[in-house]
């Protein structure tokens, strides 16, 4: 009887403990927040209190995302082209310590073709984007991160769902998969993640699809389970979720409307 009383005290004891998830104060870093899944993260991001760094490649999409975030409180903007490494080192030197690092940035509209169509040059750009960039972003944003601090990059269904004309994507999401796992072990205890976004409306597609894009994403809509595409709100959420969860590396969060089941 001592021995359960003593558990059952135990267990209300650790009921109370509350665990911090909150981001207020915290500064976190969002390359390629100045659209798509990125700027959706930084409003979201502002509304719970955090400083936001937004870092983008384009003087003119980081003047337009300032505007844009004008009235959702303060951030501060870098220009950097993250697949060269000294670019990646003097941002870091410039934004000094952080809390979290997001990225969202991704150049692969061009590798979006049938395989004997694709270019070299093309392939090349997709890998510096989603390969390349995150690992020169973890090797100088790590030493600056506290032992509660994260990571987290964006994968993608294609590695799950390939279609034609995504074989460049399929390998390139598959990898960077890979390489948060590595990271997430070598780093540790900073934690490393990856959002899997399924089909999400964003400037990309004009891209990917051009004029096609609402007659395809009209088609995912209906055959997913959930009976819409993603927005970038969606993947901002399950963003926050990773950054707040201490309890949470190594992993890939799936936010595709139900896509890998069909």
């Amino acid at each position: 009887m001592r021995i359960a009383r003593t558990i059952g005290i135990l267990f209300k004891h650790l009921y109370r403990i509350k665990v911090d998830t909150s981001l207020t104060g915290n500064h976190v870093v969002v390359v390629g927040g100045n659209s798509g899944m990125g700027l959706a993260l930084a409003r979201e991001l502002l509304a719970q209190g955090a400083a936001v760094t937004i870092v983008g490649r384009s003087l003119a999409k980081l003047e337009a995302a300032r505007k844009h975030l004008q009235a959702c409180g303060t951030s501060q903007f870098e220009q950097a082209d993250v697949t060269f490494e000294q670019e990646v080192q003097a941002l870091f030197e410039r934004i000094g310590q952080l809390d979290h690092l997001v990225c969202t940035a991704a150049d692969i509209g061009g590798s979006y073709v049938m395989l004997q169509e694709l270019e070299r040059s093309a392939l090349e750009r997709a890998m510096n984007s989603k390969i390349l960039a995150p690992i020169l972003l973890a090797k100088y944003a790590s030493p600056r991160l506290p032992a509660r601090g994260s990571m987290t990059f964006v994968s993608g269904i294609a590695a799950y769902r390939p279609r034609p004309k995504g074989v460049a994507v399929a390998a390139i999401n598959a990898a960077l998969e890979g390489v948060v796992r590595a990271m997430a072990v070598e780093l540790a205890p900073i934690r490393v993640n990856a959002v899997s976004p399924g089909w999400v409306r964003t400037p990309i597609w004009e891209d990917v699809a051009g004029p096609d894009t609402e007659h395809l994403l009209a088609a995912m809509a209906q055959r997913l389970p959930v009976g819409r595409v993603g927005t970038p709100e969606d993947i901002a959420h399950a963003m926050v979720f990773l950054l707040g969860n201490g309890y949470t590396t190594g992993t890939v969060l799936h936010v595709d409307g139900g896509h890998r089941l069909v």
